[in-house]
Order: structure tokens, then sequence, then C-alpha cells
């Protein structure tokens, strides 16, 4: 069972990363899209936590590390953040990632979004297989059962993006039900779900307050009724906020 948690963040907001560093979190996930990496960096170099302690993953490996940690730093682990610019670009995205992990630029390599035929096609173009995390979308209303599995065969960590659905589940019959049983909130229960699937949960959100309680998961644990209940909100594809994976390669 994990014993720590993890901060998706996506805004500039140090105090935010500094927040979750004293309520638990050790996994901040920035990228150059979301255009955060100064101030995910400002919040590690404030919270005088050991680096060791601080999982990150990157979109792009020197500007990322020159931002967070400056000339010779690195980074724990780095992931391609899509499969979907093909196979040619998936290749290169690799074995630029390989590369890195040769030179000491990062610790652990890793993929976002990927399927089961993407999993596999790594076999064929690298040295390094597998991937030490695969990082999709994981909740209740999609569960995204097969490739879940694949990477549990594998020893693929599965990090679970938007597992508090964006809030937008807050009032679901269901979730609340079980939320009320253990007099907790809907979004630890959500939380909780995930620990005890064996995901690797990245809630994000901005409020102090919401931080500091998401953190706060490892006073209840959900009994096999409450997960059956979770298991059968499932929505398959349909249920993606953001995207469900592929298993078929494009």
């Amino acid at each position: 069972m994990a014993s720590k948690l993890h901060l998706t963040s996506t805004l500039p907001l140090p105090k935010s990363c500094l927040t979750a560093f004293k309520a638990g979190y050790r996994h901040i996930d920035t990228a150059q899209y979301y255009a955060n990496e100064s101030s995910v960096g400002e919040a590690i170099r404030d919270s005088k936590i050991a680096r060791k302690d601080i999982d990150a993953t990157y979109k792009s490996i020197e500007e990322s590390v020159n931002k967070l940690a400056g000339e010779g730093g690195y980074v724990d682990l780095f992931l391609i953040h899509s499969p979907n610019g093909g196979k040619e670009s998936r290749t290169l995205l690799w074995q630029a990632l390989e590369m890195a992990k040769d030179r000491g630029k990062v610790r652990d390599i890793g993929v976002s979004n990927y399927g089961i035929a993407h999993i596999e096609e790594t076999k064929d173009i690298g040295k390094i297989w597998p991937p030490t995390v695969n990082q999709i979308e994981l909740h209740p209303w999609c569960q995204q059962r097969e490739i879940v599995e694949h990477c549990k065969n594998n020893s693929v960590v599965v990090e679970a993006y938007c597992p508090i659905v964006r809030n937008q589940k807050a009032d679901d019959k269901t979730l609340n039900e079980i939320a009320n049983k253990h007099k907790t909130s809907p979004n630890q229960v959500l939380i909780r779900y995930c620990l005890e699937k064996g995901w690797v949960p990245l809630p994000k959100s901005d409020t102090p307050e919401r931080i500091e309680k998401n953190a706060n998961v490892f006073g209840f644990e959900l009994d096999d009724k409450d997960i059956k209940s979770l298991d059968g909100l499932d929505q398959g594809n349909s249920g993606a906020i953001v995207q469900a994976v592929s298993n078929s390669s494009r």
C-alpha cells in the first residue's frame, strides 16, 4: 500500500506545491505544456525536502531540468506525454529518453496514455523495457481494465490522473453513500479507491485545505462491498473526461 500521495500541479502556484509537500506529497507532475516548471522548481527548493524524495515527471529533459534544478540537475521520472504523434515520433522520443537515462539526466523513464500495443511496441524500439510507469486516466467511471491488467502483468506502475474526476461526480449517489458510511469526503473515497486498486493517484488541487484533505486517506479502508459498488460505475471509454487509451497501435 502506498504511504505517500502524489499531486498533479498544472498551475504556476508554488504555494500549492509547498502545501502539498508539507502534507506528505512527493510527486509533482509538470510539463512545458503546463508552463509551471519554474514555479514547481521554486517550491522544491523552498520545501527543504531531500531531492531524492521528490518524484517528478517532465515533458522536456534539458529545459525542465534547467528550470527545476539548474545546470547539472536531474529528474526522477520522465514520461512521454502521449502516443498520438505516431510510431516515428514515439520511437524518437523513447530513444531520446534512453539516452537521457544513460547520461544521468533522468532516473526512470515511462509513458502516458499508452495502450497495450504502444507498450508492446516499445520492446522493439529501444533497449529498456518495460516503461517504469504508464500514466492514464483512471477513476470508477473510467477503469480501463485491459491496459491496467497488462501493466500489472508486466510490472509497469500505473499512475491515475483525474482520480477525483475534476469534481464532476461530487453528487453521485453511490459515491456519497460510501463517503457518508466512512464519515469522509467523496474525493477521499476516490483517492482511497485508487490506493486499494494499486494505482498511484495524482489528485489536482490548488486549495491548501483540499490538498491536505486529499492526503488524509489512511484512516479508513474501503470494504469489498464498497469496491464492488465503485467497480459497478464503470462506463468504459465513454466515462473518460480527458482520454481513454487505444489498445491498438496508431
